[in-house]
């Protein structure tokens, strides 16, 4: 067995599934005996974030870094690309691995100034959606999408979460000039616990970040469709840059009585607060909550976009179609007046991704694949 390697992980906004997976990853890797650290904005994720961090930190030997990391392109990204070299300099790291653009972006540029200064240090990304989700001949694609060109040849290699993703690069960017593997992310023994809904729960749960991209606003007018066979409550759990849209949206809709938005918590702790759970979403990488919520065997609603179907393969699932409102609207009426036929489909997707998704098995991967693209001679 080689020795440990000294591994910083790089990442803008430390919330939703993005962050759980470098926790996950984060974690798995110390207890294999290396030294691990993490950087992420320090403007971002809340009382959550620090929490989180506060319990991870006695287990990485390399401790976690918080600096301004702007969500938009500008001066400030310079000071934040130039903290995160210095760290990865006084280090000594020899794998920087970037989540998301701007941690991608952050890592590989970082580690290739380090390079150009003599140092054996390999950079590695994975893009967890980001960039992908933008399209060519925007303004935003153009410019997300041409800064992913150019950073691909400062690449070591890329990890795509997921088929779908891999796909989106190479259609969206160009075939990448370095090593890429599709490894899944993964889930914990402890996130199989069996979903029981409290006495009070609401009928319909959303979890995730509060954005377009998400749905919510779809999932709101479904809500105001279905009168029966009643008027069903829901928990839309989160935060983001469209929260008080979506509360102004619900007013206008006439759900204020209905829907109640009690900001972002763990996905465990909002499990029990819903009888089902919504992912309305109209793009998506290989998101956690679809695999959290399998776990837990919460009955789910979910559109079909991105790598979802990979999560559940195998398994007859009813997609919801992205954006429409009334196929929403019909499938949690049905869920309303007989629950059976959800709950049943739950109990299978949950069995399925006990057997395939793990942590230990993606921390297993992408150490192997760290090795297999020069980081070190074997993995550990």
């Amino acid at each position: 067995m080689s020795a440990g390697l000294s591994i910083l992980h790089c990442l803008r906004a430390p919330v939703g599934g993005l962050f759980r997976h470098v926790l996950d990853l984060a974690r798995e890797q110390a207890a294999r005996g290396h030294k691990v650290g993490i950087i992420a904005d320090s403007l971002t994720g809340g009382e959550i974030a620090d929490a989180a961090f506060r319990a991870i930190r006695p287990e990485l030997a390399l401790g976690i870094t918080r600096v301004r990391m702007p969500r938009q392109i500008g001066l400030a990204d310079y000071t934040a690309l130039t903290a995160t070299q210095m760290l990865a300099q006084h280090q000594r790291i020899d794998v920087m691995h970037g989540h998301g653009a701007k941690g991608g972006a952050y890592a590989r540029l970082a580690a290739g100034r380090l390079k150009r200064a003599g140092s054996p240090i390999r950079a590695f990304y994975t893009p967890h959606g980001g960039s992908l989700h933008f399209e060519p001949g925007t303004i935003q694609g153009s410019l997300f999408l041409g800064l992913e060109q150019r950073l691909a040849a400062q690449s070591d290699g890329i990890i795509f979460e997921s088929a779908f993703s891999e796909r989106a690069y190479r259609a969206k960017v160009g075939a990448p000039p370095c090593p890429v593997r599709i490894i899944s992310n993964g889930l914990l023994p402890a996130d199989f616990t069996q979903h029981r809904p409290d006495p009070a729960a609401s009928d319909v749960l959303f979890v995730g970040e509060l954005r377009h991209l998400k749905g919510v606003d779809v999932l709101l007018a479904a809500l105001a469709k279905v009168t029966q066979p009643r008027a069903p409550t829901a928990l839309i759990v989160g935060a983001g840059p469209e929260a008080g849209a979506f509360k102004a949206e619900a007013e206008a809709l006439g759900l204020g009585a209905r829907v109640r938005f009690p900001g972002a918590m763990p996905a465990t702790q909002a499990f029990p607060m819903g009888r089902c759970i919504v992912v309305p979403s109209r793009a998506e990488s290989f998101p956690y909550i679809v695999l959290e919520a399998a776990a837990a065997g919460v009955p789910t609603l979910t559109t079909g976009v991105g790598g979802i179907p990979e999560i559940t393969a195998g398994i007859d699932i009813p997609f919801l179609p992205a954006g429409d409102a009334d196929a929403l609207a019909r499938q949690l009426q049905s869920f309303l007046v007989d629950p059976a036929a959800l709950r049943s489909q739950a109990t299978e997707l949950r069995a399925h991704v006990q057997s395939r998704f793990t942590v230990e098995r993606m921390a297993s991967d992408i150490l192997e694949f760290y090795a297999a693209s020069g980081a070190y001679s074997a993995a550990a």
